[in-house]
């Protein structure tokens, strides 16, 4: 089925894309925001996605793709930095305004300084391993420059948020890494990673989805602050 990995992009975006239009929601309002968001945002992670493809670190079975390719990535992959960051911006979106009180505000100190613990001590014990170090290594760096450099006030907010994602998230790297169907949609170098899996799904990918995700909220958030608005202002 060489549309697999097209139809779970399709199916992932379908839900929020309509919802967008909600008259409680109106997603749809900060579009000139989330879209510079997600396209800044994807230009890095493409970048690494065609060099760990490069090197095998990961690759993509053609059974499952229509066979499209820019700078050797499929076209569905590159769709992917489009539509689960959309999906994601939206939930935040959401979130935000459906649930007005913050509810992990009062540990999000805890919460980053125990994610940069764990990030930094498996990134040393599998410093040999490319997907890990890297993945641990650039959100420990971000995480950092998010605390105290940008000085957010939203990742409480996002930590509340990415805990609910964790169900799409479980959905949809769950088909692409093998669950349900024959073969991985997206295979990984297992000799790159830490060998453990939540199912079928490398447990690095938990934490690759938590700093794609947060790049592009960092991005959404500034692009709305009054800091960017001379960007979006109409001539």
């Amino acid at each position: 089925m060489n549309y697999l990995y097209l139809l779970v992009n399709f199916g992932a975006f379908i839900v929020p894309l309509l919802f967008s239009f909600h008259p409680k929601l109106m997603f749809y309002k900060r579009w000139k925001y989330a879209f510079p968001a997600i396209v800044i945002s994807a230009i890095p992670f493409i970048i690494w996605d065609i060099y760990f493809t490069k090197i095998a670190v990961w690759g993509f079975n053609p059974k499952y793709i229509t066979g499209i390719y820019f700078f050797n990535l499929p076209i569905e992959e590159i769709l992917f930095f489009i539509v689960i960051p959309y999906c994601c911006l939206f939930s935040y979106h959401c979130f935000n305004i459906l649930v007005k009180k913050d509810y992990l505000s009062k540990y999000e100190n805890l919460i980053t300084a125990l994610f940069i613990a764990f990030l930094l001590s498996f990134a040393y014990f599998y410093h040999d391993k490319l997907y890990t170090v890297y993945t641990f290594t650039l959100l420990v760096l971000f995480l950092l420059f998010l605390k105290f450099k940008a000085k957010v006030k939203w990742l409480s907010r996002f930590y509340f948020t990415y805990l609910f994602l964790m169900i799409p998230f479980l959905i949809v790297n769950g088909i692409l890494t093998g669950a349900g169907i024959d073969e991985q949609v997206v295979w990984y170098n297992d000799n790159e990673n830490m060998m453990f899996r939540i199912l079928t799904i490398p447990f690095e990918d938990v934490f690759y989805g938590i700093l794609l995700i947060l790049l592009n909220i960092y991005f959404l958030e500034y692009f709305s602050s009054k800091k960017a608005e001379t960007i979006f202002k109409a001539p």
